[in-house]
C-alpha cells in the first residue's frame, strides 16, 4: 500500500505532491509518521512533507473527535432515559486501561504504537476525556512522530546514497 501511495505522490506534478503526502497521511494506519517518509522517498521538500503529513493526519484525526464527542453526548442522553450498556471490545478495554493509566497526554503519544491517532483519539473522548485536550495533546504527538520519522527517512536516504 505504501508503495502505491510513493508512486501515486511521485505522478502528480511537482507542485502538487504535497496534496499526495496530506492525502496519505489522513489514512488511519499510514498518518504523519509514514506520510512523511512517503513524502522524503518521493522527493518532497522536508518542510512542504512535514507540513502536509501533520495537517492530513491532524484534519482526520479532528474528524473523529467531532464525531465520538457528538456519539458520546448521544449515547448519554439516551442512557439517561434507561438504554443498557454495551459490553466493550477487548481492544477498547485495552485502550481504556492505558488511558486510566497514563492520561491523555500518554495515550496521545504512546497510543500510537497500537492504534492510529484518529481510533485512540475517538476512544479517549468516548471515555470521557476533554474534546479539547485530546486535541491539543494527539496535535502534539502528531508533530513529534512527524519529525521523529522525518528525520528516520532522512538518516535512511542519506545512508543509501
Amino acid at each position: 500500500m505504501q508503495d502505491a501511495l510513493i508512486d501515486f505522490t511521485e505522478s502528480l506534478p511537482l507542485w502538487l505532491q504535497w496534496a499526495g503526502v496530506m492525502l496519505a497521511a489522513a489514512i488511519p494506519f499510514i498518518e504523519s509518521y509514514f506520510g512523511t517518509l512517503i513524502g522524503v522517498v518521493a522527493g518532497v521538500p522536508l518542510a512542504v512533507t512535514l507540513l502536509a503529513a501533520v495537517t492530513g493526519n491532524v484534519i482526520s484525526m479532528l474528524a473523529f473527535v467531532f464525531v465520538a464527542a457528538t456519539a458520546r453526548q448521544k449515547v448519554l442522553a439516551r442512557r439517561g432515559a434507561g438504554a443498557d450498556a454495551v459490553e466493550p471490545s477487548p481492544r477498547r478495554m485495552k485502550v481504556k486501561r492505558m488511558f486510566d493509566r497514563f492520561g491523555v497526554p500518554g495515550v496521545s503519544l504512546l497510543g500510537q504504537t497500537v492504534l492510529p491517532s484518529q481510533i485512540t483519539s475517538g476512544m479517549m473522548v468516548s471515555f470521557g476525556a476533554s474534546r479539547n485536550a485530546v486535541i491539543l495533546w494527539q496535535i502534539i504527538s502528531i508533530i513529534v512522530w512527524a519529525v521523529v520519522f522525518a528525520l528516520i527517512g532522512q538518516a535512511g536516504i542519506a545512508l543509501f546514497r
